[in-house]
């Protein structure tokens, strides 16, 4: 299964709609207590649980966890990287300086081992081809644990919608089922969200919990108590030790 644009390309045109819709961003994707303001209240919780000193945020955007993350632990190192430079541009306007928010891959941080004791990431995974690599290099810069706030595609949709993609990746078919209904190219393209990836925080659960001491879960959106079933939104918090 070929898709018909590389990754690369991909990553351009992603970078492009966020580029040309940067003066709306917080408008198209910055809501007042919305699933991602819910995480990051948690968030704020697990670092002083956990003492935290020193965090990353992959895909800042425009600033807000890191200008709420500032507000209310200014003493905390907070550094933040975003690939595209218009979005960039109104995180600096908003107070954020270019040397705590600088340009950067999610595929490859450019820091040492353990040198954040957090990294987090809010709503970007599901706009990367591999998100694995990017949580692998979550973890390897993380000191003390990751927070990711991010999309469940399996309880996303009414129930029968639920009932059946939860059934084909059962199968091992979820793949093949989105390669279809994406006429081979993996991705969808909207106005609202730019170029998406059909992801579920799930998918790389095992993977975080293999490098983690404990591993919590929490719905941010309305679900049941099976969250994989009924919840769009999850949060998630990996402690490494």
């Amino acid at each position: 299964m070929k898709n018909t644009l590389d990754s690369t390309s991909e990553v351009e045109i992603q970078r492009r709609y966020y580029a040309e819709t940067a003066n709306k961003y917080d408008s198209l994707h910055v809501h007042e207590k919305d699933n991602h303001y819910f995480a990051l209240c948690v968030m704020m919780g697990a670092i002083e649980f956990l003492d935290i000193e020193s965090m990353l945020e992959v895909g800042s955007g425009t600033g807000r966890s890191m200008l709420r993350v500032k507000q209310q632990c200014p003493n905390l190192i907070v550094r933040g990287i975003e690939p595209v430079r218009e979005l960039r541009e109104i995180a600096y306007a908003k107070g954020i300086s270019p040397e705590a928010l600088t340009e950067g891959d999610a595929l490859q941080l450019h820091f040492e081992d353990g040198q954040f004791d957090l990294v987090c990431a809010f709503g970007v995974l599901h706009h990367i081809r591999t998100p694995e690599v990017a949580i692998q290099e979550m973890l390897r810069v993380a000191k003390k644990g990751i927070f990711i706030s991010d999309s469940n595609n399996f309880g996303q949709g009414h129930f029968l919608s639920r009932t059946i993609k939860q059934a084909l990746n059962s199968m091992g078919l979820w793949p093949v089922a989105d390669w279809i209904k994406t006429k081979g190219r993996g991705y969808t393209i909207s106005e609202g969200d730019g170029l998406a990836y059909s992801y579920s925080i799930f998918n790389n659960y095992r993977q975080i919990y293999q490098s983690c001491k404990s591993v919590h879960l929490l719905n941010t959106s309305p679900g049941g108590i099976n969250l994989y079933k009924t919840s769009d939104n999850l949060a998630l918090l990996g402690i490494k030790n």
